[in-house]
């Protein structure tokens, strides 16, 4: 066996398609999100989501960070931050959903939204919102002053 061998890392990032779509409000982030949230399990399981913007607040690409169980969701803030590197995103808007209907953000929430933006601080790249989405309706941090 030859041990002076080193493991090659290799990560891509494909931008397939052309998306230009501008996110100009917390309603523009909701309204891409939800195309990606499986609708019939938004009531039922908790996932995840990170969007991912250039300087020009225009989509780059979207990526799921976790899906998991009824009441919470396990977040990476790493692989958060990977994902926006590789896609060299100026900005980041943050998206899961509660199953319960219920909007307010719990302490955990407001935990992870907390190691998320210091993260992305350290890399100078903007947090720009976090959304909790419900079937019905979704709360934005950034509205809410919770950033």
């Amino acid at each position: 066996m030859d041990f002076n061998i080193v493991n090659e890392i290799k990560l891509s990032y494909s931008r397939k398609g052309n998306s230009e779509k501008l996110i100009s409000c917390s309603r523009d982030a909701v309204d891409v999100f939800r195309q990606y949230f499986d609708l019939e399990e938004i009531d039922y399981r908790e996932s995840f989501f990170a969007l991912y913007l250039n300087q020009a607040n225009k989509v780059l690409g979207i990526k799921k960070i976790s899906e998991s169980g009824i009441s919470s969701t396990i977040v990476d803030v790493r692989i958060i931050m990977q994902a926006a590197l590789l896609c060299n995103a100026s900005a980041i808007i943050l998206a899961h959903n509660h199953p319960s209907g219920n909007l307010k953000p719990s302490n955990e929430d407001l935990k992870i939204t907390q190691n998320i933006k210091n993260a992305s601080n350290f890399l100078n790249i903007q947090l720009l919102d976090h959304c909790i989405l419900t079937s019905e309706d979704y709360l934005s941090f950034a509205e809410e002053g919770k950033l």
